[in-house]
């Protein structure tokens, strides 16, 4: 076991920010992916028509679904 970090690699360095852009871009897909299954399981609920009405209550839940989802992704993709 070493004590300090090992030397600073370019080559490792340019891998790990390909897999982070890749990781980054695969959470955002599926975070999109969740809330339209959102949408798609409540077709009476129009989230756009709501918030522009200001209903407070439908912004509270997009939150807590995108929260919800975005749980669920980082559990999925970190491990």
């Amino acid at each position: 076991m070493t004590l300090f970090a090992e030397h600073w690699n370019s080559e490792a360095f340019a891998m790990s920010l390909l897999a982070a852009a890749v990781f980054g871009l695969l959470g955002i897909a599926l975070l999109a992916l969740g809330f339209k299954v959102f949408e798609w399981i409540t077709p009476k609920l129009d989230v756009e028509q709501e918030l522009a009405k200001g209903n407070i209550a439908v912004g509270i839940l997009v939150g807590a679904v995108v929260l919800g989802t975005s749980l669920i992704v980082v559990r999925a993709i970190g491990g």
